[in-house]
């Protein structure tokens, strides 16, 4: 094929059939297995919180035993996490923008792109893999916290491979990007002329390489005590849990910022579009990436408070927890500020970029409230901490993932969607995760234990609104996926830009060609966000 066919044709008309996906090192394909294959684990893990709502509706064992109950909320943390919420922005809109925001035709190691797509597959079938050998799911919780994880019958090992092989597919895909970002952006694109959500990516990709590989050896360190039994964790063995907890948490925290990071590099594309308006404090949103990224190496002993840590280590953790709250503040207070005398439009993706800022917020400030020492104390391991997670993660993360994928999905797809349905899906998503997960702070404050399948009576009414809000959540979810899936089929065809997006993607056709641009692509000199 002749490249001036490759830039008229779409990349889903360059190959057909299976062979020709599965096998393809085109960036957008790739992220486009990437999508449907992190759509299909969360919704699994979706459907496991489900059940574990309706255990928790009255006290008592109603459907499932406490095994089974801690079977399941281990599964769905290990598919929320390393599954869905760590690949999901980097390997979904990173692999389909990132080179089209800096102006080139593919990331800059297309064969080891498509192999942590594969790593990431084989790494999940060894996680459901768990509901079929030895004696069930892990049941340790998705942390795999050491004696437990030595100690237990069911099968532990096979889940922690199974984080070990996603690991290796996130450190792939951070290389990539590091490698991309610094050598194939296009002629003339300076650093600062990059757009804030490759930033993001860039900061992000520093974690996953620096970061991952201590879970790697940590996770293979479990194994090798189940194995051999080594005695590295076991204390009967001479062994000290305490030592699991930080080299889990050495990467775990940093982890969060995997999550997030790209969250906010998506929030900063979506602001100044619908805002009509440049974006306030580029320079400042751009180190601050760097700054979380940097600082959040520093604070992982905030999970462990109680775990017997001297007090002049838990002061100094405390004291780091505050700090890295200080550039995620800078980002907040830059969007505000872009938003201030904007022209701003409430399409369906700035919706879920406002309500982003909104959940992110309580998360960030109830993150606080657990950083802090004194109320540490009374609130770890509480339901305020489930609360809190998953108003950073969901909340957070996840509003941010279903943005990004409103708001790409004509360019994604060549169609548009219905945006009252689309609003509709909003409405219902946002009613339910707030009814949640709100209850769950306030349970957390009362003493609710989290992980426990049972509860005293007092509980009762929380978990039923808290249960509720979970059916409002779901429903909402499933308007989302049909209104999509049916865009995708039958929606009206997308133009190259249809929100008035001035970073490069919106230059190139919908869908894009197989070499991305179908004509040079134009820089502005002003920056990235040049707003006339």
């Amino acid at each position: 094929m002749s490249n001036e066919n490759n830039n008229t044709i779409s990349f889903y008309e360059t190959g057909k059939g299976i062979f020709s996906w599965i096998f393809t090192l085109d960036h957008k394909r790739i992220a486009l297995l990437y999508l449907y294959s992190v759509a299909t684990f969360f919704l699994v893990g979706a459907t496991l919180g489900i059940l574990m709502r309706l255990e928790l509706l009255s006290p008592g064992s109603d459907l499932m035993h406490a095994k089974t109950y801690n079977q399941i909320f281990t599964l769905h943390g290990v598919i929320m996490i390393f599954l869905f919420i760590i690949p999901s922005i980097p390997a979904v809109f990173g692999n389909f923008f990132l080179p089209i925001m800096i102006g080139t035709d593919d990331v800059a190691f297309p064969k080891l792109n498509l192999l942590s797509w594969w790593l990431y597959i084989i790494g999940a079938m060894f996680a459901l893999s768990t509901l079929l050998f030895g004696d069930g799911p892990a049941d340790t919780g998705w942390t795999f916290y050491a004696p437990y994880s030595v100690k237990t019958g069911t099968n532990v090992s096979m889940a922690v491979l199974a984080a070990f092989i996603l690991g290796f597919s996130s450190i792939l895909t951070g290389l990539n990007f590091i490698v991309t970002i610094h050598r194939l952006r296009l002629p003339g694109m300076g650093w600062f002329q990059m757009p804030l959500f490759p930033w993001a990516l860039y900061a992000t990709s520093w974690i996953q390489v620096l970061a991952t590989p201590i879970i790697g050896i940590t996770l293979l360190m479990i194994i090798a005590e189940r194995v051999i039994g080594i005695g590295l964790f076991d204390p009967a063995l001479g062994g000290d849990p305490i030592l699991y907890q930080h080299l889990f948490w050495i990467y775990s925290h940093p982890a969060v910022y995997i999550m997030a990071l790209p969250a906010m590099g998506i929030v900063s594309e979506l602001i100044p579009t619908f805002s009509h308006r440049t974006i306030f404090g580029y320079k400042a949103i751009a180190y601050s990436s760097m700054a979380i990224a940097f600082i959040g190496y520093f604070v992982w002993g905030h999970h462990m408070f109680t775990s017997g840590m001297s007090g002049d280590a838990r002061v100094i953790f405390s004291v780091l927890t505050f700090l890295v709250a200080v550039p995620s503040a800078i980002k907040v207070f830059n969007w505000v500020a872009t938003l201030y005398k904007g022209s701003i439009e409430l399409k369906t993706p700035m919706l879920y970029a406002l309500a982003f800022i909104f959940q992110f917020l309580i998360g960030g400030l109830t993150g606080l409230v657990n950083g802090a020492l004194a109320t540490d104390i009374h609130l770890h391991d509480t339901y305020f901490v489930v609360g809190h997670f998953h108003y950073v993660m969901f909340g957070g993360t996840g509003f941010a993932f279903i943005g990004a994928l409103h708001y790409w999905f004509p360019k994604i797809y060549g169609k548009m969607y219905n945006e009252k349905i689309a609003k509709t899906g909003f409405t219902f998503l946002f009613t339910g995760f707030n009814i949640l997960y709100f209850t769950m702070l306030i349970l957390g404050i009362k003493g609710m234990p989290r992980r426990y399948y049972d509860y005293l009576p007092e509980f009762q009414p929380l978990h039923v609104i808290a249960t509720v809000g979970s059916w409002i959540l779901f429903t909402g979810l499933i308007i989302i996926i049909v209104n999509l899936i049916r865009s995708k089929r039958k929606g009206p065809a997308a133009p190259r830009n249809p929100w008035g997006g001035v970073t490069l993607e919106w230059q190139v056709p919908s869908p894009p060609p197989l070499q991305n641009f179908d004509k040079k692509p134009i820089l502005s000199k002003k920056g990235p966000y040049d707003f006339k």
